[in-house]
């Protein structure tokens, strides 16, 4: 049994659970000998079956089980990272807990995934556009925030008329471009579209025939990573006592080893599915 194949026995209109088999095969399992093998399999693998669970969306318990697990194995592996070693335990636990987060999202990504906008808030972009522009007296008896439109180098002078320039503008909402108003936007690959593949057009004129090759922009993933930026960033927001330099040379490595622990975890969890279900 393939480790893609569990969820759908957490939805809600998943097959009947019972004891009685589906299939005429006496070997069949049943919805008990499942639940059963995913808890052995979670004794055996539990932060690959958690990381995977989590991914899939099956339950919020498991994406933060994932990443206190991930966290706790990154706190053994940071002491052969000098910059993280040179930390206080308490601010490098919250490093180490920040960088697990961002490893968890982006080992949860696929083309399916969604992402904020950042080009809006609401599904709305505010239009400033001009009305016109309007002159208005003014007296050395008006009000005091009328004199603070003129410049600083112009004061009003006992009993002469003055104009001020107001600007008018009227503000509108429009639908964003970037996401048509739904405040996400996918992050499938813009250049494959999350198929992984492209059309090799130097090799298409050649031999005549449609020829794919593996998408550039995505290296043949189908989706856009997280930046590593974004985690720099929110280590900053903890510490400053990461430099760019020190994240690019030493740190940002042990990160994307955070991600590659997931995906090896997960491997471990299939492994120990099949030979559970065998």
């Amino acid at each position: 049994m393939r480790l893609e194949s569990i969820p759908k026995y957490f939805a809600p209109k998943s097959p009947t659970f019972s004891d009685s088999p589906r299939a005429t095969a006496s070997d069949a399992l049943t919805g008990t000998d499942l639940m059963a093998a995913v808890g052995m399999c979670q004794a055996q693998a539990e932060l690959g079956m958690s990381a995977f669970l989590g991914k899939m969306g099956v339950s919020d318990a498991d994406k933060v089980k994932a990443v206190l697990l991930l966290a706790e194995q990154g706190m053994a592996e940071s002491v052969r990272v000098a910059p993280l070693r040179k930390l206080q335990d308490g601010i490098r636990a919250k490093v180490i807990l920040v960088m697990s987060v961002f490893a968890f999202l982006d080992y949860s990504r696929s083309a399916a995934s969604v992402a904020a906008c950042g080009a809006c808030c609401d599904g709305f972009v505010e239009e400033r556009k001009f009305v016109m522009n309007k002159l208005a007296h003014t007296h050395d008896t008006v009000a005091s925030f009328v004199r603070g439109d003129l410049p600083a180098s112009i004061k009003p002078v006992e009993g002469r008329e003055m104009f001020v320039k107001h600007t008018y503008y009227d503000i509108t909402k429009k639908v964003c471009k970037k996401c048509n108003g739904k405040k996400v936007i996918s992050t499938a690959c813009r250049d494959c579209s999350g198929r992984c593949e492209a059309v090799d057009r130097e090799e298409t004129e050649r031999q005549g025939v449609p020829v794919k090759k593996a998408c550039k922009r995505c290296g043949g993933r189908g989706y856009e990573r997280i930046p590593a930026s974004r985690a720099f960033d929110a280590v900053q927001q903890v510490t400053d006592a990461i430099s760019l330099a020190a994240w690019e040379k030493t740190v940002k490595p042990f990160y994307d080893g955070l991600i590659r622990i997931l995906e090896s975890e997960e491997n471990h969890a299939e492994q120990a599915l099949q030979r559970v279900t065998a």
